[in-house]
């Protein structure tokens, strides 16, 4: 079972995937950083001086881990630093959800805010179960990189 979670078949196709979420998460939010800074300051867990860097830096993170898991390259740098985002975004979602704070994570740009409390918290459970099933896709590409660099250094103890 082990063999087929960390088959480079998977990965390859995992490492697509999970960065074309990326890519199409980070494109919205660096195209309208005042619309994502926005979302970032309705979470209301940030220090106002920190709202501005993190909309201008954060898009343009995602769309470069994206595009680095898509190409194959940096693979093991990419997926820890998408890793790293989907539990700062878990938490962040889950903080508000125990807080009955319904907010738009602002994920993939603009959400409806005219829906009900309760349809948007209902929301909120959906980002949160998404957010931790992109961190599975993390960590197998995460596993599949330290296996491969174990079996390189099995094949080449010299180096």
């Amino acid at each position: 079972m082990k063999a087929r979670l960390l088959h480079p078949w998977l990965t390859v196709r995992t490492q697509l995937v999970l960065g074309a979420v990326f890519i199409a998460a980070g494109l919205p939010k660096a195209l309208d950083p005042p619309d994502f800074a926005k979302a970032i300051w309705n979470y209301q867990l940030f220090p106002a001086c920190s709202i501005h860097p993190t909309a201008l830096v954060l898009p343009w993170l995602e769309i470069l881990c994206g595009l680095a898991l898509c190409l194959g390259i940096w693979t093991r740098a990419a997926a820890s630093w998408i890793a790293a985002l989907l539990l700062a975004f878990t938490v962040a979602l889950s903080i508000n959800l125990a807080r009955h704070h319904p907010v738009a994570c602002g994920c993939f740009g603009g959400q409806d805010s005219a829906r009900s409390v309760e349809a948007r918290l209902g929301d909120l459970r959906w980002d949160i179960l998404r957010d931790l099933g992109l961190l599975l896709l993390a960590a197998q590409v995460l596993a599949a990189s330290a296996s491969e660099d174990k079996r390189k250094a099995v094949a080449n103890p010299g180096e």
